[in-house]
């Protein structure tokens, strides 16, 4: 199982951390130990002292496909949901400056928090979603899937083609403006469409 994310990927979210509209979509993975276990909580890891949390829309792969033409990617997914990638965003600005990949930053074990999926044709309009987040009760991160400068379909087919995508391999959309830090004894809960998707704690 992959974890495929996309960075950079609403307007408000690249222009609060000063950073270039991409040409193309940025890409980076996250290994399978990056899952944060269910009903677990997170853990601030030692290696950083300032952890971010990115709410981002979810879908999961449900079958083999390389090279997907837009308009048959919606034939590759049914499932949907909601996630968090916790960003070492310390440890990020040291390795963007020395131009290094961003993996210790971003795969770390338990930067991944995924939380229920639920059925795509139960959420007909999957490019106008509205989606939040809730940081000990107060709404830090809010935003709609028709902000995303590239679609679900449109991601699904750039990705495809540099990785083939499996059954199971889950596809981070992107996070809006709003991302900010963590500390200790914090509730996270994320909101698909009104719906509580994940509630977790932080030690």
């Amino acid at each position: 199982m992959k974890i495929i994310c996309i960075g950079r990927n609403y307007q408000d979210h690249i222009s609060e951390l000063s950073n270039q509209r991409p040409k193309d979509p940025v890409v980076f993975i996250k290994p399978d130990s990056a899952v944060l276990p269910k009903e677990q909580d997170f853990y601030i890891p030692d290696f950083s002292s300032d952890i971010h949390y990115e709410v981002e829309v979810l879908v999961k792969i449900k079958k083999v496909g390389k090279h997907i033409s837009p308009e048959f990617a919606h034939l590759y997914f049914d499932e949907v949901g909601l996630g968090i990638d916790f960003t070492a965003r310390d440890l990020q600005e040291e390795l963007k400056s020395k131009g290094l990949p961003w993996e210790k930053c971003k795969g770390f074990d338990g930067s991944a928090v995924i939380g229920e999926w639920k059925f795509v044709k139960d959420f007909p309009q999957l490019n106008s979603l509205n989606f939040s987040l809730e940081k000990n009760g107060k709404m830090v991160q809010q935003a709609n899937t028709k902000d995303m400068l590239w679609s679900v379909e449109e991601l699904l087919s750039y990705v495809s083609t540099f990785f083939t995508l499996k059954k199971g391999d889950i596809i981070f959309t992107g996070t809006p403006a709003g991302v900010g830090t963590i500390s200790a004894g914090d509730s996270l809960e994320g909101f698909l469409e009104g719906q509580s998707m994940f509630k977790i704690g932080v030690k």
